[in-house]
């Protein structure tokens, strides 16, 4: 996966922006203002395709388990996010499914508010 099959992946959710609130290198992607995923592009130029991703706790101890390269999430919460290094042993498919994961993880704790402001995007 390039980093624009990632971005155009990521970008095309319903009610997805992305921003550059850290710094002028790392990529991060809201629904309604929530970060559901970030990369450091600074990192995909240097051959390093990571990402980092929301994930179900359950859900995180078995992807660690079976793939070595998802990782707990780097400056993040370990508990909680992932590191996914890809082109690796995570087949593009997986990468997708993480990605709608963590997106329905975040979309599932918005405010009943943001969820009705979702509906009509």
């Amino acid at each position: 996966m390039h980093v624009e099959q990632l971005r155009d992946y990521c970008i095309a959710k319903k009610g997805v922006t992305e921003h550059f609130p850290f710094d002028e290198v790392t990529l991060v992607f809201k629904v309604m203002g929530k970060m559901f995923a970030l990369t450091g592009l600074d990192r995909w130029e240097k051959g390093e395709e990571k990402i980092n991703l929301k994930c179900d706790p359950d859900k995180s101890e078995e992807l660690r388990a079976e793939y070595e390269s998802i990782n707990p999430g780097f400056h993040m919460n370990k508990k909680h996010w992932n590191t996914i290094t890809l082109n690796l042993d995570v087949p593009d498919s997986l990468v997708r499914e993480l990605i709608d994961h963590s997106y329905d993880l975040v979309v599932k704790g918005l405010t009943k508010k943001l969820k009705e402001e979702l509906k009509t995007l």
